[in-house]
């Protein structure tokens, strides 16, 4: 075991249709961060492109339940944080990385990422690297779209025939981004095979294991993520 976690972040800062900003979600990387730094592991951050990573605007004043977070919020404290934040000025690009460094690979999300993720062939190959290594691979929210092209040695989709979850339909409407985002990831999961599930209510926790794969509903779930994470990585990953 390395102690080392790979996380992925976009680096897209707006639609390509409509004027709204957006970017990483910010409490999906720090509540992440959180737990498996207190875990004892350390974290790199790498994005497709390499270089600054914007911030979605509305995730520094928005909790999942859609309350402010008002200044002493966790998310504050992290973005307070000039260190921490130093970590998003100039990313590695995926391409450059060696999965052999690490024990999983984390995908955040951010509605940014379902134009970086998805069409990027090199982090569709590193997740690819994980999975044959027989490493976890984790993702939250919009970050399952970096999951849609995977193709496992058979040439079955990662998802087909797995139970997942992500941002869902009814929260992209809820959110006012369904005439905004370029695909729904809920059905373009379940188009490549995936069992998806979602929770009864929109933005409520909701995390999915399978084998090597866990994915959490929305930015509520990413601590959890980081929980299930934490507790395969101790069990001794099983695929």
């Amino acid at each position: 075991m390395t102690q080392r976690i790979l996380i992925v972040v976009t680096n897209i800062g707006e639609f390509d249709r409509v004027g709204y900003r957006t970017g990483l979600w910010l409490s999906e990387l720090t509540h992440f961060w959180d737990v498996l730094e207190a875990a004892g592991y350390s974290m790199d951050i790498v994005s497709p492109g390499g270089g600054p990573v914007p911030i979605d605007p509305e995730s520094l004043i928005v909790t999942e339940m859609g309350a402010a977070f008002g200044l002493k919020g966790g998310v504050h404290r992290r973005y307070k944080d000039r260190a921490f934040m130093n970590l998003l000025r100039d990313t590695r690009p995926v391409s450059a990385i060696d999965p052999s460094f690490y024990d999983a690979i984390y995908l955040t999300g951010g509605h940014g990422v379902m134009f970086d993720f998805a069409s990027s062939r090199a982090l569709t190959a590193l997740i690819g690297s994980f999975l044959d290594a027989g490493k976890l691979v984790a993702a939250v929210c919009h970050g399952p779209s970096g999951l849609l092209d995977v193709q496992l040695a058979d040439g079955r989709y990662l998802v087909d025939g797995r139970n997942v979850t992500g941002f869902s339909w009814r929260e992209e409407v809820t959110a006012k981004r369904d005439d905004a985002v370029p695909f729904s990831l809920e059905d373009e999961l379940q188009k490549r095979g995936g069992r998806y599930s979602m929770s009864a209510l929109p933005f409520v926790s909701h995390i999915v294991e399978d084998g090597l794969l866990i994915t959490g509903q929305n930015p509520a779930s990413a601590h959890g993520v980081g929980q299930a994470v934490v507790r395969r990585l101790g069990q001794g990953i099983r695929s």
